[in-house]
């Protein structure tokens, strides 16, 4: 691994370490799942893992998960324009593909996208408990899509007297949002159940604010509404003692209206429609005096994506794949709908061993389908026929060893089997190691594993662009680091140096050579190569107890196709968010924020730069009483003019305010 700079190697040696703090302020450590699929203390993990909290959630009043998973280091948001826009995530260099998303454990990767890629902006922030962000090759743990990491959106679970919360909130652009929830429980049953709803006019997603764009509508952009709608609920019942049945679900609605960004005609009527629905049961229960606990859960979800799309030429234009000559302006219309499915069940089981450790093994059967569907609308209209209609089945074995030695040293040793039908079976392990040092607040991880990644159902049965004889994508990671505590828990600090290289991966081709026979507009094949290495870095540090505190994420990133040469598109080399919270006195609480992020290319090859950029948001919140908050946010408040996409507009100058109560 090449050496960081050499200012970040000295900060890595003084302080090294990861996003999450070992310790939580009352010194009582912290809980995570995703990291072992079990409950552990996080100071026992070896692997990378970033917690956000549900206090973070609730005080960000942040609208979508993007915007809080900015907060973690190893990640870059990237949204092709404003509100209800497609939002991908990439983690550590990797391509968007290679993260895994998980809500409540069941994964919602989308089986009918070109990639099985996640949208985030699908997700809404309705009762949320906390958000884990697993960094580094996790294919041992969670099969495929888990290359690059694994993002788990916990919601949250019911317990104690009845509680209930509203908040509303309006603002620039024409917003609205109005969140609330309820939750309560006895020993027998508990229950949480959360919705969330937000409208906005918004602004164009092509070329708002970027001055090169304006001699293309010197009238102005359109603006391009959104709106999005979601429910989340968890019902918990203790059957007996040492068995429970637990059954959850989530439904989201996402509309917005998008441009073609076609030139010279980019600014377009088109809209989107997105829904995901997701549901699941789940029986625990504890045998052998509770040495072994099983798991066996039931799942399905479904993804319901639908695209009224309008494009304008003049002179030729191509519509439902067909060329011909129009003589004035004239507008294409097609409809088309890409529906994938999942469905399936899954079994665990965790045998604890005393001295001897925990070993977890389990099995899991799944079928993934995509359909597609199109229609040409206009000039040239064709009946609506079905373009897509494939299905996956995958069965996976996986199992788990974790052991400490002496009260302090942490290991674990995993590895995972997937058979994929009409795909390679591949082989996946993982390795990590946490090493405790309580005297002086310190631990020391690091972590090995490799990661697979089965081609997706539009790469393989796509009639236009797909290839059955595909390969699985491969690749192997590695991470170090060290997490730090000075000062009784006032200073928390977090480090951690990465290297990852992938092999196999699909890309696109256009090289007739290489397709079918009839594939004139490319196809997809296994030929690239890349390698991303950098720096990880975050701190907590009470400068003032109870009145100042410093929030810091930063990733160095060099990610680099290995076949070019050239740099990863859309992959910064310096990015981070910076703030400081504030709290002048009891109640009130402030925080200005800097999101940072360097030059990058839009396109392969170098194509493309995007400039760098600095922009600054500031939330504050007062609270009244124990039931009402109020609560502001400023977003750009310097007017910046960046792109994360290539001539998609970004938010200007905004500002918001709202109301809470909790009862």
């Amino acid at each position: 691994m090449a050496r960081p700079t050499g200012r970040l190697a000295a900060v890595l040696l003084a302080f090294s370490v990861q996003s999450t703090p070992v310790f939580s302020q009352s010194n009582t450590p912290d809980i995570v799942v995703t990291p072992s699929r079990t409950e552990e203390p996080i100071q026992r993990a070896g692997s990378a893992v970033t917690v956000i909290t549900a206090d973070e959630i609730e005080q960000s009043s942040v609208r979508d998960v993007g915007d809080l998973l900015r907060r973690s280091p190893g990640l870059t948001v990237t949204q092709n324009g404003g509100p209800g826009q497609i939002q991908t995530v990439r983690m550590r260099g990797g391509e968007s593909r290679h993260t895994l998303v998980l809500i409540d454990g069941i994964r919602v990767n989308d089986p009918s996208t070109t990639g099985r890629e996640f949208d985030f902006s699908t997700l809404v922030l309705a009762d949320v408990e906390r958000i884990e962000v697993l960094r580094g090759p996790q294919s041992a743990l969670y099969g495929s899509d888990a290359m690059g990491g694994v993002i788990n959106i916990i919601t949250k679970k019911g317990g104690g007297p009845p509680r209930a919360h509203i908040s509303v909130e309006a603002g620039s652009y024409g917003t609205k949002e109005t969140k609330g929830g309820i939750s309560g429980g006895d020993g027998r049953v508990d229950y949480a159940f959360g919705f969330a709803a937000f409208d906005t006019a918004g602004f164009s997603g092509f070329g708002y604010r970027i001055p090169r764009l304006r001699y293309l509508a010197p009238w102005g952009f359109e603006p391009d509404s959104a709106r999005r709608t979601g429910v989340t609920g968890r019902i918990g019942v203790n059957v007996s003692d040492g068995v429970r049945l637990e059954l959850g679900g989530s439904y989201s609605f996402n509309r917005a209206q998008y441009d073609a960004a076609f030139l010279p005609f980019p600014d377009t009527p088109s809209n989107a429609t997105s829904e995901l629905g997701n549901v699941y049961g789940r029986l625990i229960a504890d045998s052998f005096g509770g040495m072994l606990r099983s798991t066996v859960t039931l799942f399905a979800n479904q993804t319901d994506r639908r695209f009224n799309d309008v494009s304008y030429a003049q002179g030729f234009l191509f519509c439902n794949n067909d060329f011909f000559p129009v003589s004035m302006l004239t507008a294409c219309r097609t409809r088309t709908q890409f529906i994938g499915e999942r469905v399936g069940a899954e079994y665990q089981g965790d045998w604890k061993l005393g001295a001897a450790g925990t070993f977890t093994f389990g099995a899991r059967t799944e079928r993934d389908t995509a359909d597609s569907f199109g229609a040409g609308i206009a000039p040239n209209p064709s009946p609506w026929t079905r373009t897509i209609a494939a299905e996956q089945t995958t069965d996976s074995v996986f199992a788990l060893h974790q052991v400490t030695v002496f009260d302090r040293l942490h290991l674990s040793l995993g590895g995972r089997i997937d058979k994929v039908r009409d795909v390679e079976t591949f082989n996946t392990w993982r390795a990590t190691a946490a090493y405790e040092i309580p005297e002086i607040g310190s631990k020391l991880r690091a972590s090995a594993g490799t990661g697979g990644k089965a081609p997706s159902l539009f790469q393989l049965f796509s009639p236009q662009f797909g290839t059955a004889t595909l390969e699985p994508e491969h690749s192997i990671g590695f991470d170090a680091g060290v997490d730090q505590m000075l000062l009784d828990g006032r200073v928390k600090l977090s480090g951690t140096l990465f290297l990852n290289r992938y092999r196999n991966l699909i890309d696109f081709t256009f090289d007739p050579g290489q397709c079918q026979p009839g594939q004139f507009f490319g196809c997809y094949i296994n030929v690239g190569h890349a390698r991303t290495r950098g720096a990880e870095l975050a701190a907590d540090v009470a400068i003032v107890p109870q009145f100042l505190r410093l929030k810091a994420a930063y990733t160095e990133l060099r990610a680099f196709d290995l076949e070019t040469g050239f740099r990863l598109n859309r992959r910064p080399e310096h990015e981070g968010r910076f703030s400081l919270v504030i709290t002048p006195y009891p109640g009130l609480t402030i925080e200005p924020a800097i999101v940072y992020v360097s030059e990058r290319y839009d396109f392969p090859n170098e194509v493309n730069k995007l400039p760098a950029y600095a922009r600054l948001d500031l939330y504050a919140e007062y609270k009244l009483n124990q039931t009402f908050t109020i609560f502001g946010r400023g977003q750009n408040l310097t007017n910046a003019r960046y792109e994360e996409v290539m001539n998609y507009g970004t938010p200007g100058r905004s500002a918001y305010a709202g109301v809470k109560a909790t009862w």
